[in-house]
C-alpha cells in the first residue's frame, strides 16, 4: 500500500469535493509508487472501463489490469493544475496537468463516477510528456541517422534497421548491451542497407531486437518492450520488434529485419503490417550478424503492400540490385554473392491457393473461423481464386530438427562470446543457448537429414500453387503473461512459421484477419508462400488477394 501523501493544493483543486479529491489523490500516490492492487481498485470493475494513451485503447478492466501489471511507476512529478466539471449528480471530470520533476508536462483527463458510495475511475486518457527517443523501439536515431540519395525509387522513405546490420561507423548492439560494448564501429555497411540508401530512402535510425535474435515474444529484459503499435498492451512480436513498432507507430516507413524463424512474419501478424520473409540467399548477408545460417534470410516490414512492392521492386531487381553498395566488399558481383539469380520480376504467380490443413488445425478457434470467413469471401468474388486443401503432415516433424539445426548453428556464432560475458543474456535466451550447446555433432547431423525430404516436400507443393495459412496461432499475447504461457505460444507459433523457413521459400505476412482478443480486437496476418525467387510475383499476388477480399458487394 502506497504511503500517504499530504493533500493536493494546486489551483483548481479547492472546487473538487473532498472525497473525490482524496480519491484522486490515492490514485496519484498509487501510480508514482507502481501500487497496482490500488490502481485496479480505482478503476471501475466491469467491460466498460476505457483507458487511452498514444499507444492505444485499452477497454475492460481486465485489459486494463493486464496493462497495468507490465507498466512499472511512472517517473516522479507533482500535480500542477487541476480543473473540475460536474457532469452528475454522481459524476465528474478531472483534467489535471503534471510537471515531472526530470522536466516536461502531461496531461490527465478522467471520468469520475460514485459506484456504491466510492469514486471510480470509468476512463482516462493519458496524454504523456513528449518523448525524444523511445528506447525499447530505438537504440540510436536522427532525422535523418545517414541521409540517401536525394532522388530513386524510394526517395523519401525512412527505415528503421534491426540491430544486427552492419552500418559504416556504428557498432551492431544484437540486442546485448554488454554485446555492444564489446564491438567495434564497423567499416562498411551492410549491402541490404546500401541498397536502400542508393535508392533515396534514409535510415531512420537502428531499432531493437530481441538478444540475438533468438526470440519471437519483442520482450527484451535489457531494453524493455516496445509497445505494440496495433493492439495495447499486446507483446510487439520479435525478434525485429524494433523495426516492426517503428513502422506501425509511423516513426519509419520500412522496417529492414531478418527471419530465421519467424522475426519478420510473427511482429508483421502482431502488429498489423505488411511482412516479407525473402528466399533464402537471394538478398546478400554479408554484414549480418548471424543466428543460424542455414536458415537467416533478410525480409521487409511496411505498412501497406504498396510500399512493399516498391521495395522489392527496387531490391530484387536486376536493375535495383548489387551486392556490395557503395560501403560493400570489393569485387564482387550481384551473380556471386545471390542476388539477381532468380530474375522472376515478370512472372505472375498462378491464380491459386493451397490451404495447408495441419496449419489451419494448428491455429486458435477464432483465428480458423476468420480464415474460414475469408476463403468464403474469395469463393463469393466474381473473379475469386482457386482454391483446395492440401496436407503438409506432422507439424512437429519439421519443428523439432529445425531447432536442433538452429541451436547448433547459434552455438557456433554465439557460444564464444556467451563463455566469456557468464552472466550477461537474459533468462530465457540463456536457457535457449544453454540447450543449444548440448547439441552434438551427431544430433545436428541427424535434424539435417531429417529435413531434407521436408524441404523438398514443400517445395513441391508450391511448383503450381500458392500455399495459404495463418502466419500465427492468434493474437498477439498481452504483456505481463507468466514465461511459460509465452514459450508456449512460441512454440505453437514455430509450428507454424518452419515450414517455410525449412524450404527456404518466400513468405509474406498479411494483414487480412481480424480476430477477438482479451485485450480488444487484433489483426492477424494471413501467410502466403510461393516457390523461390517469386518474392516480387508474390507481393503482386498479395495485393490482388487483399484487393479481392476487401471489395465492396463480395459477401459469402
Amino acid at each position: 500500500m502506497a504511503e500517504p501523501v499530504p493533500p493536493i493544493v494546486v489551483p483548481g483543486s479547492e472546487t473538487v469535493p473532498p472525497d473525490l479529491l482524496a480519491a484522486f489523490e490515492r490514485y496519484e500516490a498509487a501510480i508514482v509508487a507502481d501500487d497496482v492492487a490500488v490502481l485496479d481498485e480505482t478503476f471501475a470493475p466491469g467491460a466498460d472501463t476505457l483507458r487511452g494513451d498514444t499507444a492505444g485503447l485499452l477497454v475492460g478492466h481486465d485489459a486494463i489490469s493486464a496493462f497495468r501489471g507490465t507498466r512499472g511507476g511512472v517517473a516522479p512529478r507533482s500535480i500542477e493544475r487541476i480543473e473540475h466539471r460536474v457532469l452528475g449528480t454522481d459524476a465528474a471530470l478531472l483534467v489535471s496537468v503534471s510537471r515531472y520533476a526530470g522536466g516536461g508536462r502531461g496531461l490527465q483527463t478522467q471520468v469520475w463516477q460514485r459506484i456504491d458510495g466510492a469514486w471510480h475511475i470509468t476512463a482516462a486518457h493519458v496524454s504523456p510528456r513528449p518523448q525524444p527517443l523511445d528506447r525499447t523501439v530505438w537504440r540510436t536515431v536522427g532525422d535523418p541517422l545517414w541521409q540517401g540519395a536525394w532522388e530513386g525509387a524510394l526517395a523519401g522513405l525512412t527505415v528503421a534497421v534491426k540491430d544486427l546490420f552492419a552500418i559504416k561507423g556504428y557498432r551492431i548492439g544484437a540486442g546485448n548491451p554488454a554485446y555492444l560494448d564489446s564491438a567495434r564501429p564497423e567499416t562498411t555497411t551492410a549491402p541490404a542497407v546500401s541498397d536502400l540508401l542508393r535508392a533515396g530512402a534514409s535510415v531512420r535510425g537502428i531499432a531493437r531486437t530481441d538478444e540475438f535474435a533468438y526470440s519471437i515474444a519483442g520482450d527484451n529484459v535489457h531494453y524493455g518492450t516496445p509497445p505494440n503499435g496495433a493492439l495495447a498492451g499486446a507483446l510487439p512480436g520479435g525478434s525485429s520488434s524494433g523495426p516492426a513498432t517503428a513502422v506501425a507507430t509511423g516513426q519509419a516507413d520500412i522496417g529492414l529485419a531478418t527471419d530465421t524463424a519467424g522475426s519478420v512474419r510473427v511482429p508483421a501478424s502482431y502488429q498489423g503490417l505488411w511482412g516479407l520473409r525473402t528466399t533464402h540467399g537471394l538478398v546478400p548477408r554479408q554484414g549480418l550478424l548471424p543466428l543460424a545460417q542455414s536458415f537467416d534470410t533478410v525480409g521487409w516490414l511496411t505498412r501497406d503492400g504498396d510500399t512493399l512492392q516498391r521495395v522489392v521492386d527496387w531490391c530484387l531487381s536486376y536493375d535495383g540490385s548489387s551486392a556490395a553498395g557503395e560501403d560493400g566488399p570489393e569485387g564482387e558481383s550481384g551473380e556471386e554473392s545471390g542476388r539477381g539469380r532468380w530474375g522472376e520480376s515478370g512472372t505472375d504467380l498462378p491464380w491459386r491457393f493451397v490451404v495447408l490443413d495441419e496449419a489451419l488445425a494448428a491455429a486458435e478457434p477464432a483465428t480458423r473461423d476468420a480464415v474460414e470467413a475469408l476463403l468464403a469471401r474469395l469463393a463469393a468474388a466474381p473473379e475469386g481464386p482457386a482454391v483446395s486443401r492440401a496436407s503438409i503432415g506432422d507439424l512437429d516433424a519439421y519443428l523439432v530438427p529445425f531447432r536442433t539445426v538452429q541451436a547448433a548453428e547459434a552455438w557456433r556464432n554465439n557460444g564464444r562470446w556467451v563463455r566469456e560475458h557468464p552472466g550477461a543474456v537474459g533468462p530465457a535466451v540463456a536457457e535457449r543457448l544453454a540447450a543449444a550447446a548440448a547439441v552434438t555433432a551427431e544430433d545436428e547431423a541427424s535434424a539435417r537429414a531429417l529435413l531434407a525430404p521436408l524441404r523438398e516436400r514443400v517445395r513441391d507443393l508450391v511448383q503450381s500453387s500458392v500455399l495459404l495459412l495463418p502466419t500465427v496461432p492468434g493474437p498477439a499475447p498481452a504483456r505481463g503473461r507468466s514465461g511459460a504461457d509465452i514459450d508456449a505460444v512460441r512454440l505453437a507459433t514455430l509450428r507454424l512459421t518452419t515450414p517455410a523457413a525449412v524450404a527456404g521459400l518466400p513468405a509474406l505476412s498479411v494483414p487480412l484477419l481480424t480476430v477477438a482478443s482479451v485485450l480488444g480486437l487484433a489483426p492477424v496476418g494471413l501467410c502466403l508462400v510461393s516457390r523461390e525467387g517469386t518474392d516480387i510475383a508474390l507481393v503482386r499476388l498479395a495485393r490482388r488477394l487483399a484487393a479481392t477480399v476487401s471489395a465492396p458487394g463480395v459477401t459469402p
